[in-house]
């Protein structure tokens, strides 16, 4: 399969603080691959050196099998961005926005504003001042700007800031649209977990400048270790009824009152009554299985919540 973005060694340091440090980084033709990272992890300042904005410390940059230089103005034309927040002319109308992107991209289709504002449910509001908008309608104006001349790659930074759960499933949806009918490959940052599992063919994990770990979801998902929660008075208690009175030893205690078992040779019904009849007071207990949000704080030991 071919590869789209990929990146060698890259690094970013600015004023003596280092803000990515040698990524080696694979996103691969027709995939939506999320970016993942909670907040100064270094995914902002990776899309900007890929999209020509920053220029690496040291590394380098492949876009479409090309080294990215300082003068790779027409790969740019094969990319449609969203870095940071989208930024308007406020006394313009959203379609006249759109109109001055087209212009200064070269880019002449008809009704391709129109069907950019449809697909982001903006035709409503297309006449509009952008000064008007609200934050989530400015984000969907965004996508709509960075779609609008069918790129074949799209660099999209947070692209769900500001969007309610509604507008979160009309953009998930329109990207997986335009990934398969399209073949446009999606790269994205973002810090909503659930969003990305969602969506993403291929996940990367960057915390505090480094990329951890590229995997698709389908091992994310095979990974995941299904166990049982318990949420418990007396945990110390709960611990010793497990080991002594079910020979159970792989189980953790997470906090005061919870802890989690792995070990699957007893149902909940078992463990419910073993613990209830040595008087262990039970407030849950119930099966579950780590998902995208477990995996994460696993090898980051960062909650993104």
């Amino acid at each position: 399969m071919t590869t789209i973005i990929q990146t060698h060694q890259l690094t970013k340091i600015i004023d003596g603080k280092t803000l990515v440090k040698d990524v080696n980084l694979h996103v691969k033709k027709g995939e939506i691959y999320g970016f993942l990272g909670p907040n100064g992890a270094g995914k902002t300042t990776l899309m900007k050196m890929i999209t020509n904005l920053w220029k690496p410390t040291a590394g380098t940059v492949e876009l479409f099998g090309e080294p990215l230089r300082p003068t790779s103005y027409e790969v740019l034309k094969r990319i449609g961005s969203i870095i940071e927040f989208p930024c308007f002319y406020g006394h313009m109308s959203g379609k006249e926005n759109l109109k001055l992107h087209c212009e200064y991209m070269g880019y002449y289709s008809p009704n391709s504003i129109e069907n950019a504002l449809e697909m982001l449910s903006l035709s409503d509001a297309a006449d509009k001042t952008v000064k008007k908008y609200s934050l989530g309608m400015k984000q969907r104006l965004g996508i709509a700007r960075a779609i609008l001349s069918k790129p074949e790659l799209l660099v999209l930074d947070e692209p769900m800031n500001g969007l309610d759960p509604s507008g979160m499933k009309q953009v998930r949806d329109l990207f997986k649209m335009l990934c398969k009918e399209y073949g446009i490959t999606i790269f994205l940052s973002s810090h909503i977990l659930s969003e990305v599992e969602q969506i993403a063919d291929t996940i990367g994990i960057i915390h505090h400048g480094k990329l951890l770990k590229e995997l698709s979801i389908k091992e994310v998902s095979e990974m995941n270790t299904a166990y049982i929660e318990l949420v418990t008075e007396d945990t110390q208690k709960a611990a010793y009824v497990l080991t002594d009175q079910l020979n159970l030893n792989n189980f953790k205690i997470l906090d005061e009152h919870q802890i989690r078992i792995y070990d699957q040779q007893h149902s909940t019904k078992v463990l419910s009554k073993t613990l209830a009849l040595h008087d262990v007071a039970i407030r849950s207990i119930y099966e579950k299985s780590e998902n995208l949000e477990d995996y994460f704080l696993k090898i980051t030991g960062e909650d993104m919540r």
